[in-house]
């Protein structure tokens, strides 16, 4: 449930691009986002950078194209977004607290967080999701720049990258616990 509500935003996002003004998708994914904040300090949990950040970045952009570039085409501002989430991630691993990490910790009980790989599969984790940004601006980038590409090649490359990423995130620490998990209580010293 945590993956669907990180992505709720997003996703949001992405269908409301198609089918409403680019302000409207844009103020309604960060009341999305707003709301997402909201079920995570209801639920105890921390303010996520990545909740918080994409705040900032859905209301800005809302902002701008409301008061100064009514007329920003859809893949300019999905290509705004997609450099703002891009820019949260970065900075979150520059200050050496990458954007998953929180996510993790509130997901993985005391134990799994102390293990020796724990922190580098939350990189790596991360750095899967910089690379779907990636993919997903270089989608948006081909949608400007590539006028005769049909639209939906975008959509396909975005959907792929973050679904990708997705299905990463969930199998990644799963495939580390079968294959670096504890051994078992009757396992022999040194055969794990």
């Amino acid at each position: 449930m945590t993956i669907f509500l990180i992505l709720a935003p997003f996703g949001s996002f992405a269908l409301l691009m198609l089918v409403t003004s680019a302000e409207i998708s844009l103020f309604t994914s960060a009341a999305i986002c707003l709301a997402v904040i909201g079920i995570d300090v209801y639920r105890g949990r921390s303010i996520k950078m990545l909740g918080a950040g994409s705040v900032v970045v859905f209301a800005t952009l809302g902002a701008y194209v409301a008061l100064v570039d009514p007329n920003l085409s859809h893949s300019a501002v999905k290509l705004t977004v997609d450099v703002g989430m891009l820019a949260i991630s970065l900075v979150s691993l520059i200050i050496r607290k990458p954007f998953i990490l929180q996510y993790a910790l509130e997901e993985t009980d005391a134990e799994t967080a102390r293990q020796p790989g724990f922190l580098k599969a939350v990189y790596l984790i991360t750095w899967a999701w910089n690379g779907a940004i990636v993919l997903m601006m270089i989608g948006n980038a081909l949608a400007i720049y590539v006028p005769g590409l049909p639209i939906w090649s975008s959509l396909v490359i975005a959907f792929a990258a973050r679904n990708s990423a997705a299905f990463f995130t969930t199998w990644y620490p799963q495939y580390r616990k079968a294959k670096y998990g504890a051994p078992p209580a009757n396992a022999l010293t040194g055969t794990h």
